[in-house]
C-alpha cells in the first residue's frame, strides 16, 4: 500500500463547520432565547467557530457580543453532529452549561449586537414553536445533561450512546 504523501493526505482531510452555544436557564427551567434579526427560527446564544478558534472561545465571544455580559462557561453539556442540509454542511454543534441566570439579569440585558432583536426565557413547551426542531431536541438533551451532569453526544439533536 502506498501512502499519499503528507501534503496530498492533509489537503484531502474533511472539514467540518463547528458552533459553540450557550444554555442559560432560570430556576424553573425555562431556557434563554435569543431571536435573530436575519432568520425566522430563535435560537440560544452562540455562534459559529471562527478558524483557529476553540468552541469555548466562541462561546464565550457569542455570548459577549450578542448578550454584552461576561460569565465563566460551565461543563460541556452537548456534542451534537449537524447533518448536511441544503447550503449548510455538515459540521458539530457544542453547547456548554452557562449556568443559572435570573429573570432581573434577562430583563437588564441591552444588546448592541445587531443580529440580535431580542431575548427571553422559554419553557420548553414554548420554545418548540420558535426553535428547528434539530435545535429543540439538542437543548432538551442540554438540560438533561445540566440536571444530570453527563455529556451528551447527539445526532441531529437527539442522543446517541456509543
Amino acid at each position: 500500500m502506498d501512502l499519499l504523501p503528507l501534503a496530498e493526505y492533509v489537503a484531502g482531510l474533511d472539514r467540518k463547520r463547528t458552533s459553540a452555544g450557550v444554555l442559560f436557564r432560570d430556576e424553573r427551567d425555562r431556557v434563554l432565547l435569543v431571536e435573530t434579526t436575519y432568520k425566522p427560527q430563535w435560537e440560544i446564544p452562540g455562534g459559529a467557530v471562527e478558524a483557529g478558534e476553540a468552541p469555548w472561545t466562541a462561546a464565550v465571544r457569542e455570548v459577549e457580543e450578542e448578550l454584552g455580559i461576561s460569565r465563566p462557561l460551565g461543563a460541556l453539556l452537548v456534542i451534537d453532529h449537524v447533518r448536511a442540509s441544503g447550503a449548510m454542511p455538515e459540521g458539530l454543534a457544542f453547547v456548554f452549561d452557562g449556568g443559572v441566570i435570573a429573570q432581573t439579569e434577562v430583563d437588564g440585558i441591552d444588546s448592541t449586537d445587531p443580529e440580535v432583536r431580542s431575548v427571553a426565557l422559554s419553557t420548553l413547551a414554548e420554545a418548540e414553536a420558535l426553535l428547528k426542531p434539530t435545535l429543540h431536541a439538542r437543548i432538551t438533551a442540554a438540560l438533561h445533561a445540566a440536571r444530570s451532569g453527563t455529556l451528551v453526544l447527539c445526532d441531529a439533536g437527539l442522543p446517541r450512546h456509543p
